[in-house]
């Protein structure tokens, strides 16, 4: 085994995992300082990452700076380490840690709530923390075809809503603010969603690395509560609770087209090297 020295003088139980035979870390010489960050957060957590799974936080970090996406994320949740402890970390900083309620299954292939009474407080509002009305952004990575009437992200408030509603059978809602961009139905909710504000007349859709609706709408105000992810949080009471396992989610700054195309594909890169892509 060769002998990988940059662990040294970092926490044991954050760098303790070994290799195994023949898997080469990237940039072992100079690993990011907001992947050690990380990982130093889940290790003071309690939570456990295996080699591979550190691996592929090391090429997500670096993908998303080379692209220069980085800088537009407030919270990202990787749903590695198959704990709440690790789960609930925010790969970006040290704000917004998740906090999981009772009803959750945590799996290396991600987390699932129970449909009936769990949910991941992300404590973002997106009234007090989002950067601009027309700069905004959620995500969420989704492992399970189910169809039901259910929400897997969101924060409502009245008649502003920032939530994520995929449908087989009826209309698929994406909404930022009073703003829809809909969709007729999808044909599986196993995919990567995102909802884009980037600009005061446009809500986008993606579905994994397809636009799928772009709604001309002007955007009023975003609701004054924290999105929950497994269910949405509506007007500060837990409803629409979702049973689709959930790999990775977002939140942060709008992106340009060509951003949620690279985010895609960092994304992707990052769940298929941990073996469970859609």
């Amino acid at each position: 085994m060769p002998d990988f020295g940059i662990f040294r003088g970092f926490s044991n139980k954050a760098f303790s995992d070994k290799l195994f035979a023949g898997q080469t870390p990237i940039n072992l010489g100079s690993i990011d300082s907001d992947v050690l960050g990380f990982f130093t957060r889940v290790a003071n957590a309690g939570g456990i990452l295996s080699a591979i799974e550190k691996q592929a936080i090391i090429q997500l970090v670096y993908d998303l700076k080379s692209y220069g996406i980085w800088d537009s994320m407030k919270a990202i949740y990787p749903m590695i380490g198959a704990s709440a402890a690790a789960c609930s970390q925010n790969l970006i900083s040290s704000s917004y840690t998740g906090t999981f309620s009772s009803g959750w299954t945590f799996a290396s292939t991600g987390v699932t709530p129970n449909g009936t009474s769990a949910f991941m407080n992300t404590f973002f509002n997106p009234k007090l923390y989002a950067s601009s009305k027309n700069s905004f952004h959620f995500s969420v990575y989704i492992r399970s075809n189910v169809n039901a009437t259910t929400i897997d992200i969101g924060a409502e408030q009245g008649s502003y809503g920032t939530f994520l509603f995929p449908s087989l059978s009826s209309q698929t809602y994406a909404r930022l603010g009073d703003s829809y961009a809909t969709l007729t139905s999808i044909l599986d909710t196993k995919a990567f969603f995102q909802v884009i504000r980037l600009s005061t007349t446009n809500t986008k859709y993606f579905l994994n690395n397809v636009k799928k609706a772009d709604s001309i709408v002007s955007l009023t105000d975003y609701p004054n509560y924290n999105i929950y992810l497994g269910a949405l949080n509506s007007n500060g009471s837990t409803t629409l609770y979702s049973n689709r396992q959930n790999a990775f989610a977002s939140i942060g700054d709008g992106l340009t087209d060509t951003q949620a195309s690279n985010f895609y594909t960092a994304v992707q890169a990052m769940q298929t090297t941990l073996s469970r892509q859609v």
